[in-house]
């Protein structure tokens, strides 16, 4: 006997959203700017995962560097934001199916967190920033290039459609910030998001949180994901040695990432379960922020990394100020007609100025293409 296919799909729905705690944002919550049509299997959150999932950006993931710059050129087991992207994907669904909310949300939000990191990871974002103030577009933050890239680059320029929860989740992380305990802001409208925006490209400091517990427990789990592999990509480096990190420290959290992403986790799904906000235990806190700051003078800053900065900032304001240029002249043979403005809907270039689209090119880059691009251009002779 065949089962009715409405029939089957209904409850499989229902099962999956019965399962849910009552503090999870359920499907039925989800909306769009641009109404879409319904798909009769996935939720409006899993088809907004795979739209990230499958779009071009997503592919680039696996050739921008997440802590070392050019390492990745060499040594293929550095961590890359590919595999950064990854841990944060799985570590968040592991807090969110222990505390009962929505893993669809979750997914997708962590899929698509880190789309406009610049080439370089947060160097290159700080040197590309430079350029967008000094061409007067605002200062370039990477969570707000990423809202822009499946708003308004994917899909030729027409952008992903996807829903508010999965867009605010997007814009809402920053694993640079610390927070013991992260309380989503339930109010936000679209509004909010983009004075958001405005306030932030004009280089303000804005106390923001996710609209959901979902985009809290990604935003607390890109900490979690980074931070003890960062040690371990350190070590491998030869930036530093295990015996070198702070004994209090890793007394309490662990002295290798694993160790390190298992206490992080129980503390998350220990002091979240059944609360209207995701948080670790105070003294776990404390010493993760210390193990952030230890991080900071021992790695982020170290001399080596700190010379391929200056290297990423000489040629980023050259890159930036060719393509303008080429844009000025209408230049068909440049690239950033051939790989990007040729390939973009009429809208895009009618809406956004040349800086603008000369900012979204270099963020969509891989690092191994700005490489080319930097040797095509300075050593531009022909073997």
């Amino acid at each position: 006997m065949n089962n009715d296919k409405e029939t089957v799909l209904r409850q499989i729905r229902d099962r999956y959203q019965n399962g849910l705690s009552p503090r999870a944002c359920a499907d039925s919550g989800a909306w769009r700017l641009n109404p879409d049509d319904e798909d009769d299997l996935r939720s409006q959150f899993a088809v907004d995962r795979d739209r990230i999932l499958y779009s071009g950006a997503y592919r680039r993931y696996h050739g921008k560097t997440q802590v070392f710059s050019f390492t990745n050129l060499i040594d293929e087991e550095m961590t890359n934001r590919n595999l950064h992207i990854a841990y944060v994907s799985q570590i968040s669904r592991t807090i969110g199916k222990n505390l009962g909310l929505n893993t669809e949300l979750i997914e997708a939000i962590a899929l698509g967190h880190d789309l406009g990191h610049a080439p370089f990871g947060h160097d290159g974002e700080n040197a590309l920033s430079k350029c967008c103030r000094d061409h007067g577009i605002g200062m370039f933050h990477h969570n707000i290039e990423s809202l822009h890239i499946v708003d308004c680059i994917s899909r030729k320029g027409r952008g992903l459609n996807l829903t508010f929860q999965v867009r605010d989740g997007i814009i809402s992380h920053d694993g640079e910030v610390h927070n013991t305990v992260l309380s989503p802001d339930t109010t936000k409208t679209e509004t909010d998001i983009q004075e958001y925006i405005t306030r932030r490209k004009a280089g303000e400091n804005v106390t923001w949180m996710p609209a959901t517990l979902e985009g809290c427990v990604v935003r607390i789990t890109d900490t979690i994901a980074y931070i003890g592999q960062d040690i371990e990509d350190a070590i491998r480096y030869n930036i530093l040695s295990r015996d070198e990190l702070p004994r209090q420290v890793t007394d309490h959290l662990g002295n290798t990432n694993s160790q390190i992403i298992d206490t992080l986790i129980k503390s998350v799904i220990i002091n979240s379960f059944d609360q209207d906000w995701i948080a670790f235990d105070a003294e776990t806190s404390q010493h993760l922020l210390e193990l952030k700051k230890f991080n900071y003078r021992r790695i982020y800053t170290d001399e080596n990394v700190k010379k391929s900065n200056a290297i990423i900032y000489r040629t980023m304001g050259i890159l930036f100020d060719k393509y303008l240029e080429d844009i000025r002249t209408n230049n068909a043979e440049s690239r950033i007609f051939k790989h990007f403005l040729n390939h973009k809907h009429p809208s895009y270039r009618d809406r956004f100025q040349p800086a603008e689209q000369v900012r979204d090119f270099i963020a969509t880059m891989t690092d191994r293409y700005y490489n080319e691009e930097i040797k095509d251009y300075l050593l531009p002779w022909k073997w």
